[in-house]
């Protein structure tokens, strides 16, 4: 399952805010077996998050999309989802009948906005905060708020699924360019994916989808670089 991630927010681009959303749904989406293809973060904007949408939406099985969700001026997200695929966004009364007896609010205190989602769309209910996600054919909506889109995401994992891939690592204290023999050959002789990321040494992750076969070709690595254990 081949997946994008789209991160919402003009504070993401400006660099006030830490994008940790994208690095904790790519994480968890590997470990559910999904390959992320394409990650990018836009600004709140519904034309950019339109044009985003569509392209993703075309291209992948499926499209995670946070931040942006609310009522306020600058929430654009729910909109420019729904111009991705040509709805319309209004009042949900499953949302608001969620808030009122899950979320203990009087329907009259909900800011205008709150239960707008595109019409048609699957609503995901926010057990940690009053914005809702929805689900618009492959395209999931969350909000951007950590403690509110975890929550929200496990309550979908199970969608998301593939091989999962097995990773081992070997550190080793030689240049990189030095490595680049023992790479091929170690692929050569096992079914393994080798990346290698330099810094205090080259920290070379080995992966596939076999754990015998990763473990062996980790093996391999580490009795034929020097320093190659930890």
């Amino acid at each position: 399952m081949d997946v994008a991630v789209v991160t919402v927010g003009d504070e993401l681009l400006s660099g006030e805010t830490e994008n940790t959303n994208a690095t904790w749904l790519c994480r968890r989406l590997t470990e559910r077996g999904a390959r992320v293809r394409r990650v990018t973060t836009v600004p709140d904007d519904e034309a950019d998050i339109a044009r985003v949408v569509n392209e993703f939406h075309a291209e992948y099985d499926a499209t995670v999309v946070t931040g942006g969700l609310g009522p306020t001026h600058d929430d654009r997200t729910m909109a420019g989802v729904a111009a991705a695929f040509g709805r319309e966004v209004g009042h949900s009364q499953e949302v608001e009948d969620w808030l009122v007896e899950h979320g203990g609010y009087a329907a009259g205190d909900l800011a205008a906005g709150t239960t707008a989602i595109p019409a048609d769309a699957r609503v995901l209910h926010n057990v940690e905060g009053v914005a809702p996600g929805a689900v618009v054919e492959s395209t999931y909506v969350l909000p951007g708020v950590p403690g509110e889109m975890r929550p929200m995401f496990e309550a979908v994992a199970d969608e998301f699924e593939g091989d999962v891939v097995h990773v081992e690592t070997v550190f080793a204290a030689e240049p990189e360019s030095a490595l680049v023999d023992r790479f091929e050959r170690a692929q050569e002789e096992f079914d393994v994916t080798i990346g290698s990321y330099p810094g205090d040494g080259v920290r070379i992750r080995v992966s596939a989808t076999d754990a015998d076969e990763v473990a062996a070709a980790a093996a391999w690595l580490r009795e034929r670089v020097d320093g190659g254990e930890e």
